[in-house]
């Protein structure tokens, strides 16, 4: 089962080719998981009274086709991963014009943290309930901690 939420491409989302910007499918997607998490009890009032928030570790983006100032778009959430405790999620976004023609996919990757402690966080038990109730797409995986790391990134500081 897919979330949806439409927007409307504005001045201010395009760039100087006179496309979509890269800043404003990230911005459309956070809106739309915003509307998602809100609709499945995961509000901000209720997160901060938890003392938790969402991080996101990465995002991969996919365009397939431009889009253009003044079109509709149809952004889509589904929930393709998470983990047996709920700390961490993967959502799959998808980016249609208004004729569904598929414009871009994104796949994101994040989890929950304690906003004092400021490090990861298993969801209480009030929430990892919720979370399980997520609907979940037809691609969806539990996800472990070895997931998170796939991508062989670590950090690295300057000399």
């Amino acid at each position: 089962m897919m979330y949806t939420k439409d927007f409307e491409i504005r001045w201010s989302d395009v760039d100087a080719n006179g496309h979509l910007a890269n800043s404003a499918y990230l911005n459309f997607m956070s809106h739309t998981r915003v509307g998602f998490l809100n609709e499945h009890g995961f509000s901000m009032k209720k997160l901060i009274a938890h003392g938790i928030g969402p991080v996101v570790f990465s995002e991969q983006i996919y365009y397939f086709k431009e889009s253009f100032l003044e079109q509709t778009l149809t952004v889509t959430l589904a929930v393709s991963g998470l983990s047996e405790d709920g700390m961490f999620f993967k959502f799959e976004h998808n980016f249609y014009t208004s004729k569904g023609q598929h414009l871009a996919t994104c796949d994101i990757l994040g989890a929950w943290i304690d906003l004092k402690a400021r490090s990861l966080t298993e969801l209480p038990e009030q929430l990892q309930y919720l979370i399980k109730q997520f609907p979940k797409s037809d691609n969806f995986k539990i996800l472990t901690k070895e997931d998170t790391r796939k991508s062989g990134k670590k950090p690295k500081n300057l000399s």
